[in-house]
Protein backbone atom coordinates (compact mmCIF):
# COMPACT_ATOMS: atom_id res chain seq x y z
CA UNK A 1 0.00 0.00 0.00
CA UNK A 2 1.07 3.34 -0.72
CA UNK A 3 -0.16 6.05 1.67
CA UNK A 4 2.15 8.58 -0.76
CA UNK A 5 -1.19 8.79 -3.13
CA UNK A 6 -3.11 11.75 -2.38
CA UNK A 7 -6.95 10.69 -1.61
CA UNK A 8 -8.44 12.35 -5.07
CA UNK A 9 -10.98 10.91 -7.14
CA UNK A 10 -8.42 11.44 -10.12
CA UNK A 11 -5.96 9.53 -8.76
CA UNK A 12 -8.62 6.87 -7.82
CA UNK A 13 -9.45 6.82 -11.33
CA UNK A 14 -6.31 6.25 -12.40
CA UNK A 15 -5.34 3.33 -10.02
CA UNK A 16 -8.55 1.46 -11.30
CA UNK A 17 -7.23 1.72 -14.64
CA UNK A 18 -4.06 0.52 -13.94
CA UNK A 19 -5.68 -2.48 -11.90
CA UNK A 20 -8.01 -3.15 -15.19
CA UNK A 21 -4.84 -3.04 -17.54
CA UNK A 22 -3.02 -5.55 -15.24
CA UNK A 23 -5.46 -7.82 -14.83
CA UNK A 24 -6.18 -7.31 -18.78
CA UNK A 25 -2.55 -8.19 -19.17
CA UNK A 26 -2.76 -10.58 -16.89
CA UNK A 27 -5.19 -12.60 -18.69
CA UNK A 28 -3.22 -12.06 -22.35
CA UNK A 29 -0.56 -13.45 -21.09
CA UNK A 30 -1.91 -16.36 -19.21
CA UNK A 31 -3.78 -17.27 -22.43
CA UNK A 32 0.11 -16.93 -24.25
CA UNK A 33 1.40 -19.35 -21.75
CA UNK A 34 -0.91 -22.15 -21.92
CA UNK A 35 -0.55 -21.76 -25.96
CA UNK A 36 2.83 -22.04 -25.60
CA UNK A 37 2.55 -24.71 -23.56
CA UNK A 38 0.61 -27.18 -25.59
CA UNK A 39 2.74 -26.13 -28.70
CA UNK A 40 5.49 -27.13 -26.37
CA UNK A 41 4.40 -30.27 -25.32
CA UNK A 42 3.38 -31.45 -29.11
CA UNK A 43 6.68 -30.59 -30.51
CA UNK A 44 8.21 -32.60 -27.40
CA UNK A 45 6.14 -35.38 -28.65
CA UNK A 46 7.19 -35.11 -32.42
CA UNK A 47 10.82 -34.95 -31.28
CA UNK A 48 10.63 -38.27 -29.25
CA UNK A 49 8.62 -39.73 -32.42
CA UNK A 50 11.51 -38.28 -34.63
CA UNK A 51 14.63 -39.23 -32.36
CA UNK A 52 13.41 -42.97 -32.71
CA UNK A 53 12.58 -42.68 -36.40
CA UNK A 54 16.12 -41.33 -36.87
CA UNK A 55 17.96 -43.91 -34.87
CA UNK A 56 15.94 -46.91 -36.88
CA UNK A 57 16.90 -44.77 -39.99
CA UNK A 58 21.05 -44.99 -39.03
CA UNK A 59 20.76 -48.52 -38.20
CA UNK A 60 19.03 -49.02 -41.53
CA UNK A 61 21.74 -47.33 -43.65
CA UNK A 62 24.73 -48.74 -41.53
CA UNK A 63 23.16 -52.34 -41.88
CA UNK A 64 23.06 -51.22 -45.68
CA UNK A 65 26.45 -49.90 -46.37
CA UNK A 66 27.58 -53.31 -44.28
CA UNK A 67 25.16 -55.23 -46.89
CA UNK A 68 26.76 -53.32 -49.74
CA UNK A 69 30.08 -54.42 -48.18
CA UNK A 70 29.72 -57.92 -48.04
CA UNK A 71 28.17 -58.31 -51.60
CA UNK A 72 31.05 -56.29 -52.97
CA UNK A 73 34.02 -55.83 -51.16
CA UNK A 74 35.58 -53.37 -48.45
CA UNK A 75 37.58 -51.99 -51.16
CA UNK A 76 35.28 -51.81 -53.92
CA UNK A 77 32.97 -49.83 -51.93
CA UNK A 78 35.58 -47.12 -50.45
CA UNK A 79 36.40 -46.72 -54.26
CA UNK A 80 32.94 -46.57 -55.16
CA UNK A 81 31.31 -43.71 -52.91
CA UNK A 82 33.93 -41.05 -53.48
CA UNK A 83 32.27 -41.03 -57.04
CA UNK A 84 28.66 -40.10 -55.68
CA UNK A 85 28.16 -36.20 -56.47
CA UNK A 86 24.76 -35.96 -54.88
CA UNK A 87 24.82 -32.44 -52.88
CA UNK A 88 22.49 -31.78 -50.17
CA UNK A 89 20.61 -28.29 -50.03
CA UNK A 90 19.25 -27.14 -46.65
CA UNK A 91 16.99 -24.66 -46.39
CA UNK A 92 15.64 -22.79 -43.14
CA UNK A 93 12.51 -20.48 -43.12
CA UNK A 94 10.81 -19.47 -40.02
CA UNK A 95 7.47 -19.91 -38.56
CA UNK A 96 6.02 -17.65 -35.39
CA UNK A 97 3.43 -19.14 -32.97
CA UNK A 98 2.59 -16.16 -30.24
CA UNK A 99 5.74 -13.82 -31.50
CA UNK A 100 8.21 -17.32 -30.58
CA UNK A 101 10.18 -17.23 -34.22
CA UNK A 102 10.30 -21.08 -34.80
CA UNK A 103 12.44 -22.37 -36.94
CA UNK A 104 11.29 -24.72 -40.27
CA UNK A 105 14.63 -27.02 -41.72
CA UNK A 106 14.02 -28.59 -45.48
CA UNK A 107 16.86 -30.54 -46.99
CA UNK A 108 16.91 -31.55 -50.26
CA UNK A 109 19.44 -33.16 -52.70
CA UNK A 110 20.57 -32.58 -56.18
CA UNK A 111 22.28 -35.01 -58.09
CA UNK A 112 20.63 -38.09 -59.40
CA UNK A 113 22.30 -41.52 -59.65
CA UNK A 114 23.47 -43.75 -61.76
CA UNK A 115 26.87 -41.99 -60.20
CA UNK A 116 29.03 -44.66 -61.63
CA UNK A 117 29.29 -47.85 -63.75
CA UNK A 118 27.37 -50.50 -62.74
CA UNK A 119 29.71 -52.95 -63.71
CA UNK A 120 31.17 -54.47 -60.45
CA UNK A 121 28.41 -52.76 -58.13
CA UNK A 122 25.27 -53.77 -56.77
CA UNK A 123 21.89 -52.56 -56.37
CA UNK A 124 22.71 -52.53 -52.35
CA UNK A 125 24.95 -49.27 -52.91
CA UNK A 126 22.00 -47.32 -54.41
CA UNK A 127 19.61 -48.29 -51.68
CA UNK A 128 22.74 -47.49 -49.46
CA UNK A 129 23.03 -43.70 -50.67
CA UNK A 130 18.95 -43.59 -50.29
CA UNK A 131 19.08 -44.30 -46.37
CA UNK A 132 21.46 -42.30 -45.48
CA UNK A 133 19.58 -39.25 -47.86
CA UNK A 134 16.79 -40.35 -45.69
CA UNK A 135 18.80 -40.34 -42.53
CA UNK A 136 19.97 -36.86 -43.14
CA UNK A 137 16.59 -35.64 -43.66
CA UNK A 138 15.25 -36.88 -40.35
CA UNK A 139 17.93 -35.62 -38.66
CA UNK A 140 17.12 -31.82 -39.78
CA UNK A 141 13.75 -31.87 -39.22
CA UNK A 142 14.40 -33.68 -35.70
CA UNK A 143 16.82 -30.26 -35.42
CA UNK A 144 14.06 -28.25 -36.19
CA UNK A 145 12.11 -29.69 -33.67
CA UNK A 146 14.75 -29.36 -31.01
CA UNK A 147 15.68 -25.90 -31.62
CA UNK A 148 12.03 -24.99 -31.19
CA UNK A 149 11.64 -26.63 -28.00
CA UNK A 150 14.45 -24.70 -26.57
CA UNK A 151 12.83 -21.56 -28.06
CA UNK A 152 9.43 -22.12 -26.89
CA UNK A 153 10.60 -23.31 -23.38
CA UNK A 154 12.86 -20.05 -23.10
CA UNK A 155 9.58 -18.13 -23.77
CA UNK A 156 7.21 -20.36 -21.53
CA UNK A 157 9.58 -19.13 -18.35
CA UNK A 158 9.46 -15.65 -19.55
CA UNK A 159 5.56 -15.75 -19.29
CA UNK A 160 5.45 -17.58 -15.98
CA UNK A 161 7.60 -14.86 -14.43
CA UNK A 162 5.32 -12.35 -15.81
CA UNK A 163 2.44 -13.78 -14.94
CA UNK A 164 3.62 -14.94 -11.10
CA UNK A 165 4.31 -10.93 -10.79
CA UNK A 166 1.27 -9.67 -12.21
CA UNK A 167 -0.61 -11.96 -9.98
CA UNK A 168 1.49 -12.17 -6.68
CA UNK A 169 2.80 -8.16 -6.49
CA UNK A 170 1.41 -5.91 -9.28
CA UNK A 171 -2.30 -6.39 -8.84
CA UNK A 172 -2.51 -7.24 -5.43
CA UNK A 173 -0.62 -3.70 -4.58
CA UNK A 174 -3.08 -2.08 -6.78
CA UNK A 175 -5.74 -3.73 -5.61
CA UNK A 176 -4.80 -2.61 -1.91
CA UNK A 177 -3.75 1.10 -3.07
CA UNK A 178 -7.38 1.09 -4.47
CA UNK A 179 -9.29 -0.07 -1.52
CA UNK A 180 -6.84 2.61 0.44
CA UNK A 181 -7.66 5.51 -1.48
CA UNK A 182 -11.17 4.73 -1.86
CA UNK A 183 -11.44 3.89 2.02
CA UNK A 184 -9.71 7.61 2.70
CA UNK A 185 -12.22 9.58 0.00
CA UNK A 186 -15.24 8.57 2.21
CA UNK A 187 -13.31 9.31 5.34
CA UNK A 188 -12.75 12.86 3.87
CA UNK A 189 -16.22 13.22 2.49
CA UNK A 190 -17.39 12.06 5.82
CA UNK A 191 -15.63 14.01 7.93
CA UNK A 192 -16.40 17.00 5.81
CA UNK A 193 -20.26 16.10 5.75
CA UNK A 194 -19.75 15.78 9.75
CA UNK A 195 -17.82 19.69 9.61
CA UNK A 196 -20.76 21.31 7.34
CA UNK A 197 -23.12 19.72 9.92
CA UNK A 198 -21.44 21.69 12.46
CA UNK A 199 -21.06 24.83 10.93
CA UNK A 200 -24.82 24.88 9.84
CA UNK A 201 -26.25 23.95 13.34
CA UNK A 202 -23.89 26.81 14.67
CA UNK A 203 -24.64 29.55 12.23
CA UNK A 204 -28.93 28.08 13.02
CA UNK A 205 -27.92 28.86 16.80
CA UNK A 206 -26.10 32.45 15.85
CA UNK A 207 -29.31 33.57 13.66
CA UNK A 208 -31.51 32.23 16.78
CA UNK A 209 -29.90 34.68 18.29
CA UNK A 210 -29.54 37.50 16.39
CA UNK A 211 -33.80 36.84 15.85
CA UNK A 212 -34.00 37.25 19.79
CA UNK A 213 -32.29 40.18 20.02
CA UNK A 214 -33.64 41.88 17.92
CA UNK A 215 -36.56 40.99 19.15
Amino acid sequence: MSQTIAPTRSNLLKLKDDLAFANLGHELLDQKRSILVVELLTLVDQAVDYQNRVDIALEKASASLQNSVMQMGRLKVANVFPSVTSTSSIDISQRKVMGVRLPKVNTTFTGNGPYFSPEGTTLAVEDTISCYQEAIQLMGHLAELKVSIMRLAREVKKSIRKVNALEKIVIPSLEENVKYTAGRIEEVEREGFILMKQVKKRLDIENSKRKKEEQ
